[in-house]
């Protein structure tokens, strides 16, 4: 027995009461091999103080009471001088909030905007014609203020005034007395322009700033027929003024230092080719319109600069609108240049088409009179 014990060596082993076979024991180590097995005390913390320790020596709450645990407020925040802000609930009793209207300031007081501007009229002559009036003021520049001669200057003040035809007026054109005139044209007419022969407005004599004292100008056109009315063609008169020289196929307000009133479509031109602004109602057939300006001292201003122009327009007698020479304009173009008391300005009747007019120069002819203006 004793030798067979020794040829097979040492018998099993004996752990935890089990043996552990010899293949069991190899099975382990290929286990822990592959799969790495922690051996004892592998992955023990590192040495250092107890964590009770480290809560104690490390985390302390910092010295004094918490926030709030004040023993007097005055310590850390004293409050506001004065009392405190009144507080009160809404009620009925009180008003509700509103907006101070009175630091908005007057509108009154700002100028007017600028009028309603059209590209065209109902009866725009071509831009040929236009562009050839253009050229043609380039070229003839504005006569200077002339010094009438006394006798000229009484002439004009009772009406006794006479009218230039233009080469393009097609018709008659007849005196019926003092300053009256009569003119019939006929349907081939195309547009033109009468002017009177002598100014209405002369400036060296007549300028408020030389003076001290205001002056009006005005006159009177009654309109008989027109073609729209006679055979269903176009037509129409234009009445305003104009400062000379000024191209004979324009309506008054198409160039440079003119203004007028169009009755074919009730519109006012100032110094304006296009389409004119919204002014009053057409003129008809049997009434009688009236253009005039009233030329004061601006005010500021003493012996120098321009004088404040004013323009009203009257019908069968009543005054009908107006505006100031000098309003706010849209365009850099919309120039007034010669139209605020600066330049002569002569009478202006515009036509063309089929119309019968009469033009009254004298005042006691007119039904209004411009004293009241």
């Amino acid at each position: 027995m004793g030798f067979f014990k020794s040829l097979k060596g040492e018998g099993p082993k004996s752990i935890g009461g089990k043996e552990e076979s010899q293949d069991q024991q190899q099975r382990s180590s290929e286990k822990r091999h592959l799969f790495g097995h922690a051996l004892p005390n592998q992955y023990d913390p590192p040495p250092g103080p107890h964590s009770s320790q480290m809560r104690s020596t490390e985390y302390e709450p910092p010295p004094g009471p918490p926030p709030g645990q004040y023993s007097k407020a005055t310590d850390a925040f004293a409050p506001p001088s004065g009392p405190p802000p009144r507080q009160t609930n809404a009620t009925e009793d009180n008003p509700p909030p509103y907006h101070d209207w009175t630091v908005i300031p007057d509108t009154a007081l700002l100028p007017p905007p600028p009028a309603i501007h059209y590209e065209r009229s109902a009866n725009n002559a071509s831009w040929d014609d236009a562009a050839r009036a253009h050229d043609w003021c380039r070229q003839n520049p504005l006569y200077s203020p002339s010094q009438p001669h006394p006798s000229l200057y009484n002439a004009v003040q009772d009406g006794d005034i006479s009218l230039q035809k233009p080469q393009e007026f097609k018709g008659d054109l007849t005196q019926c007395g003092k300053g009256q005139w009569k003119a019939t044209t006929k349907f081939s007419c195309t547009d033109c322009i009468f002017l009177s022969t002598l100014p209405l407005y002369f400036a060296v004599e007549d300028s408020p700033l030389m003076t001290g004292r205001s002056k009006a100008i005005y006159f009177e056109v009654r309109l008989l027929a027109t073609g729209e009315n006679i055979a269903r063609q176009a037509a129409g008169v234009a009445v305003g003024f104009c400062a000379k020289p000024y191209p004979s196929w324009r309506l008054p307000g198409w160039q440079r230092a003119s203004l007028g009133v169009h009755g074919d479509d009730g519109r006012r031109f100032v110094n304006d080719p296009d389409g004119g602004v919204d002014f009053t109602r057409p003129f008809k057939p049997g009434e009688t319109v009236g253009i005039g300006m009233k030329f004061s001292i601006a005010p500021n201003v003493q012996g120098h600069g321009k004088a404040h122009a004013e323009v009203f327009f009257t019908r069968d007698g009543k005054r009908d609108e107006g505006w100031q020479v000098d309003e706010e304009r849209d365009r850099e173009s919309d120039s007034v240049l010669g139209l605020e008391g600066e330049m002569d300005l002569y009478a202006a009747v515009g036509m063309f088409g089929a119309v019968d007019l009469e033009v009254q120069f004298a005042p006691e002819g007119w039904l209004y009179q411009p004293e009241s203006a």
